[in-house]
């Protein structure tokens, strides 16, 4: 939640980079702070501060606080658009994950106030789908798409596997339980039902369908959550995750006593290739295989 004096900091420091404030100009004082804010004059020192430590002001003997040299933008300012706010949180989110975006930040990076944001979206939940559907958007599924039931659900699953994998954080935002309004989604959606439609002699009813499809999109999206951790984890300690397991493995024989876990004890002693990749193709191949038993591999129109 964002205090009372990084607002106040917020609308000052948009001033200073859209260069309404001039190098050299002053900036609002503390007694100025308080009498348009009312708030404390501890606050208003806050305020301040928080603008000398991002070196956009300095102090100058007999003059005050002024706007320091370099702080302001050149060129003509222009007002940044819904895309650009959305662009912008993708930005954080893919430098820092998930954990590193805030309204404060957005606005920050943009130059604005962040209350100003609240123009564009309506507030976290909104801005996050809508990062979500860009994502869906800029990563669209092949056309035309593939005949066959199963080439299709193969299609749309690596589809949004690679968009997972380009921006890690997208999976944790796309919810199972209360989905999203995603134009871009719809595609997906659509794309999976026509595909689980079954045959003239077989026709599946909406419900079964409607099953179908969002178990397709539970696998590719419960893998896909362990994307960020992982990576966040490598930039962290520096290791690969075949370098932790390495680390790791020792302890974990340690207590693997093979007289009361023989499976796992063997396990440990075996290299094998597990990774999120792996896991991904074996459970869709092995889910799909599981439909063609349901649906008696019999493909639907293409």
């Amino acid at each position: 939640m964002t205090t009372t004096y990084e607002r106040i900091a917020d609308e000052i420091r948009a001033r200073i980079r859209s260069g309404e404030l001039a190098a050299g100009a002053p900036v609002p004082s503390t007694r100025r702070i308080v009498a348009e804010h009312g708030v404390a004059m501890a606050t208003a020192s806050r305020v301040l501060d928080a603008l000398r430590r991002d070196g956009l002001v300095e102090v100058r003997r007999g003059v005050g606080t002024v706007v320091a040299a370099g702080a302001v933008a050149t060129g003509t300012p222009c007002a940044p658009t819904a895309a650009d706010v959305v662009r912008a949180a993708m930005a954080v989110a893919d430098a820092e994950g998930l954990g590193g975006l805030s309204m404060r930040r957005i606005a920050t990076d943009l130059g604005i106030p962040t209350m100003s944001l609240y123009s564009y979206v309506r507030g976290r939940e909104e801005l996050l789908a809508r990062m979500l559907d860009t994502v869906l958007a800029t990563i669209p599924l092949p056309d035309p798409l593939p005949g066959g039931w199963r080439a299709r659900a193969e299609a749309c699953a690596r589809t949004m596997w690679d968009a997972f994998q380009r921006h890690p954080w997208a999976a944790h935002i796309m919810s199972m339980t209360r989905p999203q309004v995603l134009p871009h989604g719809l595609v997906h959606t659509e794309a999976l039902l026509a595909a689980f439609s079954g045959t003239p002699g077989r026709p599946l009813d909406l419900e079964t369908r409607m099953h179908l499809t969002v178990s397709v999109f539970q696998l590719v999206r419960g893998l896909g959550a362990g994307i960020e951790p992982a990576e966040l984890a490598r930039r962290d300690d520096g290791l690969t995750d075949e370098e932790w397991m390495d680390r790791t493995l020792p302890g974990l024989q340690a207590v693997a006593d093979p007289r009361r876990y023989p499976n796992l004890a063997a396990a440990t002693s075996t290299d094998i290739d597990l990774t999120l990749d792996s896991l991904f193709e074996f459970g869709l191949a092995r889910l799909l295989d599981g439909y063609a038993v349901f649906l008696g591999d019999a493909p639907s129109a293409p």
